[in-house]
């Protein structure tokens, strides 16, 4: 296409289909609500953005090639956008942003991974394992890449590594080479409605799998295979022994793991991961997995382990020092919670752990309230910010205090985020986190440059 136009091409997803055309050559344009670090670095790439819904706004160079341009929106585009309105009613070629992204896999021997957690991070490590190990690949990642400053890498070679987004069923735009499933677990109730819908969702994005290729599932969830003609499923996990899993796993300093890697017919011994967190590990398990059925040889793979350094804002330690830690995480689920909490404890052992949290979604808080006040409970002091609404309206009687309540800590508040670096100021912080999907991501910068010059890092 000479022109592709995106409706909300500041999301992670849309931004590296943007990348994608302009790099093909297209005229690259879109629209987005927000100006942020991302949307700044796509307009310095050359693609021109607007920050106000409206039919007027639209590049001219777009509106008088419609034959020859492209509109691909994000579904969390609200129906009644005047901009999607006006191309859905003038005849342009319309589709979601999953269709784009599966029409370009679809020629291509594709890697993707799917799972309601741990998909980004896997992803990336996948990415950056066939790319480090020579092998190269394109990829559509959903977080920007700590070892390439971005979430789109290109290569001339016929592989796609994709993370396959489950929100509205997009990652059933996918017929995979090799899939990988790290979790299945209930979230996007608005969309799914219950947990049983999610399971079949996953089900059929694992029959989708071509039957010459192979599937990766957490040790657990292989009762949602349902493709039985598929003769290749791998389990995989931290360290209960299946097809691939790790062994003589020790800790060393920082957090950071050395293990052997086991994997069917053979060991890689001792791997070390480059970011800590047996979380991680987990994920690095299930990226190798991909990347020895795919075929790459193992000690390249042990090498591109070591070399990793992961994902913003996935369990991303910005500051380490005996006298203050601050750690940021994507977080917005109770599981995603828990397990960092679990990992920083880890890390972090005997130091008081305060964590700011903002919930993402009316919809989640709702049905997830009692789940989230348990696994904030874990920490030693909360800051809990009001929930950032996303793409949704307002629910009656559905505020952060439904989860404030029911946390079991002395030591809790709720404010606006307005008065979050306030309230920093009043505390002695040890280690700090910082969880959510939600705009919670512009106060890192703040928070870390503060932390600096309050603890003479």
């Amino acid at each position: 296409m000479k022109s592709v136009y995106f409706i909300g091409v500041g999301g992670i997803g849309m931004s590296a289909l943007a990348r994608y055309y302009n790099h093909m050559g297209s005229y690259v344009s879109g629209y987005d609500k927000t100006a942020t670090r991302l949307t700044g670095d796509l307009e310095k790439e050359g693609i021109e953005i607007h920050y106000h819904d409206s039919v007027d706004n639209i590049p001219q160079r777009v509106k008088e090639s419609k034959e020859e341009s492209l509109i691909i929106y994000t579904p969390a585009v609200p129906s009644d956008s005047p901009e999607l309105n006006y191309f859905l009613q003038n005849g342009y070629k319309t589709v979601k942003r999953s269709a784009a992204l599966g029409v370009i896999a679809a020629d291509k021997r594709t890697l993707a991974v799917a799972g309601t957690h741990g998909k980004t991070t896997t992803s990336t490590l996948l990415a950056h394992i066939m790319r480090d190990s020579g092998v190269g690949c394109t990829a559509f990642l959903g977080g920007i890449s700590r070892n390439y400053n971005t979430n789109l890498l290109l290569d001339k070679n016929n592989t796609l590594v994709a993370e396959a987004d489950e929100f509205d069923r997009s990652f059933l735009q996918l017929w995979p080479d090799i899939a990988i499933i790290t979790s299945a677990d209930a979230d996007h109730l608005d969309i799914y409605k219950d947990k049983s819908s999610i399971v079949e969702a996953f089900s059929e994005f694992a029959s989708q799998v071509k039957e010459d290729g192979a599937l990766i599932v957490r040790k657990g969830l292989e009762k949602i295979v349902t493709n039985r003609s598929l003769s290749k499923i791998f389990t995989y996990s931290f360290d209960t022994p299946c097809d691939f899993y790790i062994s003589e796993a020790r800790v060393v300093n920082g957090g950071f793991f050395r293990f052997n890697l086991n994997y069917p017919g053979g060991k890689i011994e001792d791997c070390t991961l480059g970011i800590p967190g047996w979380i991680n590990v987990e994920n690095a398990v299930a990226a190798s997995a991909a990347a020895i059925l795919y075929g790459i040889d193992p000690e390249l793979i042990k090498s591109a382990l070591s070399s990793f350094v992961g994902v913003e804002r996935r369990f991303d330690i910005r500051l380490n020092t005996p006298a203050c830690s601050y750690i940021d995480d994507y977080a917005h689920h109770p599981k995603e919670i828990t397990a960092a909490i679990s990992s920083i404890r880890n890390i972090f052992p005997g130091r008081k752990l305060t964590g700011i949290f903002q919930p993402h979604l009316y919809s989640r808080t709702r049905d997830f309230a009692a789940e989230f006040a348990e696994s904030l409970s874990k920490l030693d002091s909360l800051i809990l910010l009001d929930i950032y609404p996303a793409r949704e309206l307002p629910i009656e009687g559905i505020t952060s205090s439904v989860i404030f309540k029911d946390v079991k800590l002395k030591e809790k508040i709720l404010i606006t985020k307005e008065q979050l670096m306030e309230e920093l100021k009043k505390r002695e912080i040890d280690t700090l986190i910082t969880f959510g999907a939600g705009d919670i991501d512009r106060f890192i910068e703040p928070i870390t440059e503060y932390l600096k010059r309050r603890y003479n890092v």
